[in-house]
Parts: structure tokens; C-alpha cells; sequence
């Protein structure tokens, strides 16, 4: 025991054991009486206190007053009476009092009158009745009596050179003090915090073994090492083990912080990013991927329409009689389209776009292969809200087009994608309206022992690059955002991504753990 006192006291810092050397057993002692005897102020002597009660030492004891007064407002209440009870007084005589009159039959002023009205009514003193004061049988009992809150401002008036402790009220003064809180500035109360030191048994220990006081050095300065003096000061150990501040620092959200990764991944891959518009045209979002517009996800419980502006322009006539052309019997592809009438009207509709795949296509026809694009963004769908869906969600779309890449390429390039997110990767076989060959990418959580489907990929028809005047191949891809948030923050609710949970965000550690190559 002697060697666990002896490294308490060493650690002790010297205003710990300034205080404590001053308390005695059995008595207690101020935060003032301790800083006036030490010569310290009060700021040391509390946060000293604060150190040794929380290594049982010493106990402090928290008491708090809370006294009264009157505000200069309440002062002119307290002598002339409420503006409620003026009134009152006035109908109790009169019996009722029309409203436009009311201040002019009385003798309170115009901006009172809501007020008075408010009080009338809640104390039940009066009703109104098609703008008209009338007073009540409860009203007119009240001529001889008076309110809690009448009763504490005489009591406040009387006593108002000196100090009023709430603790002395009795029962009908508490509720006055409870009616007067209500209106905000006729009384002020003021809290009076009290501190009080007493020395524990761990604490005596500590002052029967001994306590010496001496300044302790934390740092040392570059003089102090160059003239020696080092040598001969005393160091303050530290406490590995000591209470700290809990700190939250300052840092991304979540989803922030994973979209800046994809990005990061991205660039250093050598691809370029481009953004598009949020509000598309039905033409960049459906027709320019060969979408038939008749397509279900075309339909109105599946897409967002917007009223203004109704309809958006397309591009150049030559493109746009491309697109319809493939549409309608294959064009130039080789294809037989999909056999219908394509419609002008329906391209030019404006949608929020579903995708950021038509950001895709728009860049495949303002810049010539080879290329590298990516792009991040949020994209809308009417879906409704549930643990595992969302209105609006973010998407990563990427394109790769260059003469000689293949199907392997895509595959080659996704798992690169996929590794530097921590992630095995494996694909299977899937439809898309745009792609062939398509694939689904699924990742592998040990923690789940399962494969999850992540995202979508494939090779662009030749249905989408024709039209656009792309002759090479074109390989395509794109994830949710949300979904791998999901995952790595190993949450099973999507919405907790939107809720704005602090204790959850503070949770978040700044760091995610994923380097980048």
C-alpha cells in the first residue's frame, strides 16, 4: 500500500497537493477559503478539486441556490397591479367591455391588450364573446381575493432590498412564482453554486505519509539542457492511466468519405471525371442507351417527371434521327431496333435522371476514344422509402473506350477497382437494356460468410455507340454508393446514412482503415 500512496503523490500535480495539504479531517473547506490560504485562483483550485475527487481523495459537494427578484417591468406590476387585475377590477362593475374600447375603459396600454386578453382568459376571469369582454361568475369572486402570482409580487415588493430564496416559499408562492416564469420579464432568477471540499480516507493517507511541495517541470527548454539545469530539476510523472476529455474531431461524413475514396481510386487509375445534370432529358437517360420507350422503367411510378421546364432540347438533328433510327429498325448497326415509331415528344421530356449512365453517352459524343471516364453523382427513382431503398441514392458510372479492349479487360479493370476497396470480387452472367456481354460484380464478407451483389458492368451495344459515331469498343460499369456504405459501416437500415445520428457519426472513425495502393 505504502508504494501505491507514493506514486499517487508523485503523480499528484503541485495545486493537487497544495489543496489537500490545506484540508483537515472532519472539516470542510470553500473553493475560496482553499485559494485564499494557497495564494491560487479559483479556476486552479476547482480544476485541482475536480483531479483528486475523481481519484477518491476528496469529495466535493454541490449545492446551488436560487434566489428572486423583480424586474424594473415587474417593480411597476408589483405597485399598481397585473393588467388582467386593472381590467377585472373594471369589469367587475361594468359587467362587460367592448374590445375596441378596451384600453381607452381601462387603464392599460394598447400593446398590453393581447396579454390581458391571454390572462383574462386563461385565469377564467372573463370570455369573449363576438368582440366583446364579458366578465365570469369565477371573475367576479375574485373582487376581494388575489393571485398566487399577486401574492409574490407584494411579497417580492416588500422584501425588495434584500435577497429572496426560492427554498423559504411556501405552496401558494411556488405556484405564483410558476404563473410569473410564464411571462418571461417580471422576475429574474438568479442560481447561486456553492462548493464544498471534504478530505476521504484515501485522502488522510495521503497527508499522513507526506506531502512536499515543489515546483515539478513537464517540459524541458533547449536552455535548460544547453546550461545543464536539467540535472537538477524535479520531473512530474505521468499518468498513463489518468482520465481524459472524451474529443470528437472535425471530419467527413461517411458517405462523403467513401464517394472521395472512389474517386481517389479513379484517378490514380489514370481515369478522368465528368459531371452531368441532374435534370436530363428522356433522350440522354433512356433513348441514347437504346432504352425502348416503352420500357417499364420509363413509366410514372418508376421516374421522376418534371412540370417545369416540361421538355428539354436535344442535340443536333443528326444524332437525334440516329438514335431514332436504331430505334426503330436497327440503322446502321446490323440490328432490328425494336420495331416501333419512335417519338420525338417522349425524347424531349424532362426526368431526374434514374442513372448517371447517360452522362456515359453524352461524354462518348464530345470526346474521341481512347478514353477513361468516371463520374459520381446522385440519381432519382420513385421508390419507396424502406430499410433497404431510397428516393434519391448516389451512383459511380464508369466507361473505358479504346481500340482492342475485350470483355477480359472489363473484368481486369473491375477487379483492380473492387481490390483497392477491400474487397474479392467474382462476376456472373446478367441482362441490361445497354450492355453484352453484361455482368453482375458480387463481393465476399467473410463476417457474413456470403456473396453480395455491388454493382453492374458489361460491353456497350452496338445499338448505344453507333448512333454516337464511337467505332471501338466500349466497356461500361457502375455501383451504388449506399450499398457499399452499408457494408462498410455494417449498418442493415440505409436511412441511417440521412439520419444525422450524432452518437453514430461521432462513432465513425476518421481513418476507414482502406489504403490506397
Amino acid at each position: 500500500m505504502c508504494e501505491d500512496i507514493t506514486k499517487i503523490i508523485d503523480e499528484l500535480h503541485i495545486y493537487e497537493k497544495k489543496l489537500l495539504k490545506s484540508l483537515k479531517e472532519n472539516e470542510n473547506y470553500t473553493p475560496e477559503e482553499i485559494a485564499k490560504i494557497n495564494s491560487m485562483d479559483i479556476k486552479s483550485v476547482m480544476s485541482a478539486a475536480g483531479s483528486l475527487a475523481s481519484k477518491d481523495i476528496i469529495e466535493v459537494e454541490k449545492s446551488v441556490t436560487e434566489s428572486i427578484k423583480l424586474t424594473d417591468v415587474g417593480k411597476k406590476y408589483a405597485e399598481i397591479g397585473l393588467p388582467e387585475r386593472r381590467v377585472l377590477n373594471v369589469l367587475i362593475d361594468e359587467k362587460e367591455l367592448s374590445m375596441k374600447d378596451l384600453a381607452t375603459s381601462t387603464s392599460i396600454e394598447n400593446y398590453e391588450i393581447k396579454i390581458v386578453i391571454g390572462w383574462l382568459v386563461r385565469k377564467k376571469w372573463a370570455k369573449i364573446d363576438k368582440g366583446t369582454v364579458k366578465l365570469t361568475d369565477f371573475g367576479a369572486e375574485f373582487k376581494d381575493k388575489k393571485g398566487n402570482d399577486e401574492l409574490l409580487l407584494k411579497y417580492l415588493l416588500k422584501s425588495i432590498d434584500s435577497v429572496v430564496s426560492i427554498s423559504d416559499f411556501d405552496e401558494d408562492l411556488l405556484e405564483g412564482l410558476k404563473q410569473l416564469n410564464d411571462r418571461k420579464n417580471l422576475i429574474e432568477v438568479e442560481k447561486q453554486t456553492e462548493h464544498i471540499f471534504k478530505i476521504l480516507e484515501k485522502g488522510l493517507k495521503i497527508l499522513n505519509r507526506g506531502i512536499t511541495i515543489q515546483e515539478e517541470a513537464t517540459q524541458l527548454t533547449s536552455e535548460q539542457i544547453k546550461t545543464g539545469e536539467w540535472k537538477n530539476l524535479k520531473y512530474r510523472p505521468y499518468d498513463i492511466n489518468a482520465e481524459y476529455p472524451e474529443v470528437f474531431p472535425g471530419k467527413g461524413h461517411p458517405l462523403r468519405m467513401i464517394i472521395e475514396e472512389i474517386r481517389e481510386i479513379f484517378l490514380n487509375l489514370g481515369f478522368s471525371e465528368s459531371n452531368g445534370c441532374i435534370l436530363e432529358s428522356a433522350f440522354w437517360n433512356f433513348d441514347s442507351l437504346f432504352q425502348p420507350q416503352d420500357h417499364a422503367a420509363r413509366e410514372m411510378q418508376d421516374t421522376f417527371y418534371v412540370k417545369n421546364p416540361i421538355s428539354c432540347n436535344l442535340p443536333d438533328e443528326v444524332l437525334v434521327e440516329s438514335v431514332a433510327k436504331t430505334h426503330e429498325n436497327g440503322g446502321n448497326t446490323g440490328s432490328e431496333g425494336w420495331n416501333y415509331n419512335w417519338s420525338k415528344e417522349i425524347a424531349e421530356q424532362s426526368v431526374l435522371r434514374t442513372h448517371t449512365t447517360g452522362i456515359s453517352t453524352r461524354f462518348l459524343e464530345e470526346n474521341k476514344p481512347p478514353l477513361k471516364m468516371f463520374s459520381v453523382g446522385r440519381v432519382f427513382r420513385r421508390e419507396t422509402i424502406t430499410y433497404k431503398h431510397l428516393p434519391e441514392f448516389h451512383q459511380v458510372e464508369g466507361i473505358v473506350a479504346a481500340d482492342g479492349i475485350s470483355y477480359q479487360n472489363l473484368l481486369g479493370t473491375l477487379k483492380e477497382f473492387y481490390k483497392k476497396l477491400g474487397f474479392e470480387v467474382r462476376f456472373r452472367p446478367a441482362y441490361f437494356p445497354y450492355t453484352y456481354l453484361s455482368t453482375e460484380c458480387e463481393v465476399y464478407l467473410e463476417e457474413k460468410e456470403s456473396w453480395i451483389e455491388l454493382g453492374g458492368s458489361g460491353m456497350f451495344r452496338p445499338e448505344v455507340l453507333e448512333p454516337l459515331g464511337i467505332d471501338v469498343p466500349v466497356l461500361a460499369f457502375g455501383l451504388g454508393i449506399e450499398r457499399l456504405a452499408m457494408i462498410r459501416y455494417d449498418i442493415s437500415d440505409i436511412r441511417m446514412l440521412y439520419k444525422s445520428d450524432i452518437k453514430w457519426l461521432r462513432e465513425i472513425p476518421v481513418d476507414n482503415g482502406i489504403k490506397l495502393d
